[in-house]
């Protein structure tokens, strides 16, 4: 038996595992990490990534001696929309600036001036964006620019740790490539002063990048020689470990945030929505900025602020047996917005509230806000490619739990299929590192082999009814709120002394 060695770094924990090529995930090590608190917007520092691998290589290594000696490669997923600056030397000139992160607002107007309007990637631009993120810094940290070589993901960082090269995937980096494309004579990185060598090549998720250099610490050494495939971003990765990567299939993937996309054979375009190509598919959808850590968020709010993650089970026991005193609206917008509004300044709230509302029912509502926004990202993306999602595929930690899946079904009125994988990412990378290698001649081969379904939630037709009459009040809200949003983050008032 062979193992590829496969490692998620999510928005909470590191993950790593030895993946078989029937599915099989063997010696499971978690790294407490990832993004931390910079999940909701600010910096970390990718040396705390680079110490995590290499813990996790370390546990496992000792854990497993036997498949350890078995690998046949290396496959790194993470989360995205993150850059890392890194000099000729695979040294990060300043921390990361994570997928949260909205400190270009501050620079949108000046952006949206200087950028070319015939560029196709001009009428994309937001705070979110990798090249407004690199206007910041040219402008606010002028130093790390100049010492950078590139511009990376996370991966990426590691990758190029393990390999000695620096390079990215046209799936993870899409945003960055596609701005440094020339068109119609107007160069976007050249019109906002900004040097696109930064901008690094950009492989094939399936490509082999390089393999694993000599001579690295600890347990690393062993790996010498290993190839190491160049991967794309988590949801990726999950998407292809959910048996997702296919035509007509729809996904959803709940972790510390929530992404939502429909693949389809042909390109297409909607408001608000993320067209990329995923290989095999397109991918009409992106991410939000709200999922289980909004969640999270509402227990401690009703709980106390000594409640972390594995609490997250509790909140959603009390929202299933909450009696349900009347209909009432969240707007989990608790740090701005990603997919489909793009919008920073969008603030939270509850809508709705009486005496009667307890603390199941508010945070059922949060459950369903995320639901409600994740149906417009749904209604959104048929609308523009003619095709209905038959079922949506549904993966990460909020998978786990019947009562959300069951809630996501009924606000889709679409089955929500679970597969059995704990770790999608985890198979969706040994998925495409297995492919890559020869073991499976397309990732639709790979799919059908390592792709095992564990739950089936049918829509209820009450439930359903129900959810029908409050989407069109969930859109009401938002559009009535949002020049509040913006009219709050405009004021500058102290906040009340504590005594």
């Amino acid at each position: 038996m062979a193992y590829i060695l496969t490692f998620d770094l999510g928005g909470t924990n590191f993950r790593a595992g030895l993946v078989d090529p029937d599915g099989g995930v063997h010696t499971l090590a978690t790294h407490r990490g990832g993004a931390g608190d910079g999940a909701r917007g600010g910096e970390a520092d990718p040396e705390d990534w680079w110490s995590g691998l290499r813990h996790l290589v370390e546990e496992i290594a000792e854990r497993d001696q036997h498949r350890f000696a078995m690998v046949e490669g290396v496959a790194i997923t993470g989360f995205t929309r993150t850059q890392v600056l890194l000099d000729a030397d695979l040294r990060p000139t300043r921390p990361a600036i994570l997928f949260g992160d909205t400190r270009a607002d501050a620079e949108m107007d000046e952006i949206r001036r200087l950028a070319p309007k015939s560029h196709p990637e001009t009428a994309a631009l937001n705070a979110f964006h990798p090249v407004a993120r690199l206007f910041w810094l040219a402008r606010k940290d002028p130093a790390a620019l100049a010492a950078a070589a590139a511009v990376v993901e996370p991966k990426d960082f590691l990758n190029a740790r393990l390999t000695g090269r620096i390079a990215t995937d046209r799936v993870s980096s899409a945003r960055l490539v596609a701005a440094g494309r020339a068109h119609g004579g107007g160069a976007l990185f050249g019109a906002l002063g900004l040097d696109a060598a930064l901008s690094p090549q950009a492989l094939d998720p399936l490509q082999v990048l390089g393999p694993v250099l000599p001579g690295l610490p600890g347990a690393l050494g062993r790996l010498a020689g290993r190839p190491v495939i160049a991967m794309a971003h988590d949801t990726w990765a999950a998407v292809l470990g959910l048996g997702a990567l296919r035509d007509g299939r729809a996904y959803n993937l709940s972790g510390t945030t929530d992404v939502f996309g429909l693949m389809t054979e042909k390109p297409a375009e909607a408001e608000g929505l993320m067209s990329v190509d995923w290989g095999p598919v397109h991918q009409l959808g992106g991410p939000s900025q709200c999922g289980a850590d909004t969640l999270l968020w509402a227990l401690r709010l009703v709980a106390g602020d000594k409640v972390g993650p594995g609490d997250v089970g509790a909140a959603l026991a009390a929202a299933e047996t909450a009696p349900g005193a009347g209909p009432l609206i969240f707007l989990p917008y608790l740090g701005g917005e990603r997919t489909p509004w793009w919008n920073p300044a969008l603030r939270g709230a509850f809508v709705g509230l009486s005496r009667d509302h307890g603390p199941g029912d508010c945070l059922r509502a949060v459950m369903e806000g995320v639901g409600f926004l994740n149906r417009i990202v749904l209604e959104r993306a048929e609308a523009a490619t003619g095709r209905r999602a038959e079922e949506i595929r549904f993966g990460g930690g909020g998978a786990s739990s019947p009562v959300w899946a069951q809630i996501k079904a009924d606000i889709f009125e679409r089955p929500v299929i679970v597969a059995g994988a704990a770790e999608p990412g985890l198979i969706g990378g040994a998925m495409a590192a297995w492919t890559a290698l020869g073991r499976f001649a397309t990732l639709a081969e790979a799919q059908e082999r390592m792709v095992v379904v564990k739950r089936r939630h049918e829509p209820d037709a009450l439930a359903a009814g129900r959810y029908r009459r409050l989407r069109p009040l969930f859109q009401n809200a938002h559009d009535a709120l949002a020049p509040i949003s913006a009219a709050l983050g405009a004021l500058s008032i102290p906040a009340p002394e504590r005594a």
